[in-house]
């Protein structure tokens, strides 16, 4: 993923919180995937107007972590997720 991608949840796809499980879980129709507590910080920052890079940023500044490895781990996690369809990116 490249710092101007614009990462967005697709039409049908959204976070939920699952009382039952206590998790947080992203929801497609028919499908569902449960987030750690990093994945769900990484999806709060995705709102579909904000490029990559800048949420790589606000990531790194919230948690005080080095911004090379925040865009890393956050690259794969977001490849993965648009991968599966579950997330749309526009450049």
């Amino acid at each position: 993923m490249l710092p101007e991608d614009i990462p967005a949840l697709p039409r049908g796809v959204r976070l939920h919180f699952d009382k039952v499980r206590d998790k947080w879980v992203l929801l497609a129709p028919e499908r569902a995937v449960t987030l750690d507590a990093i994945g769900h910080a990484i999806l709060n920052e995705v709102d579909g107007t904000r490029s990559f890079g800048q949420i790589t940023t606000a990531l790194s500044e919230k948690y005080n972590a080095p911004a090379d490895q925040i865009a890393e781990d956050s690259a794969g996690f977001l490849d993965a997720l648009r991968d599966r369809r579950f997330l749309d990116v526009t450049s």
